[in-house]
């Protein structure tokens, strides 16, 4: 009963069992960038980095827009009575009924003109 009972493991483990999760790591890391990167360059091929005025390389150019649109910010911050909720329900109803008229199954239901969308960069007095 006294029996010690040893276990001797002589297997060596090689290179990459010894090393298996910091190369996950790496690979993670690799994977990460690469995706990034590749989304990044669809961003400025595609234009969508042109469109974007949030950008800090915009801010000079932003508010020089033309804003056309008759679309009236709606505050959120401030009590929330029944004439409130009755402007907001107004305001909501006059861009969804504008979204509703678009076509999805015409040719191009993202054209500008189709959405109403203005040319920031005409002016009326052109």
């Amino acid at each position: 009963m006294d029996e010690q009972i040893t276990l001797v493991i002589d297997e060596e483990l090689s290179y990459w069992d010894t090393h298996r999760f910091m190369l996950l790591i790496i690979a993670t890391l690799i994977i990460s960038v690469v995706l990034v990167s590749v989304s990044i360059f669809m961003y400025n091929v595609s234009g969508a980095a042109q469109l974007d005025l949030s950008r800090p390389d915009y801010k000079s150019v932003s508010d020089k827009v033309i804003r056309t649109d008759t679309v009236t910010d709606y505050s959120a911050y401030g009590p929330v009575t029944k004439s409130t909720v009755n402007d907001f329900t107004t305001i909501y109803d006059k861009q969804a009924q504008k979204a509703k008229t678009v076509d999805a199954f015409n040719g191009d239901p993202l054209n500008p003109e189709v959405l109403e969308f203005s040319d920031p960069t005409i002016t009326s007095e052109q």
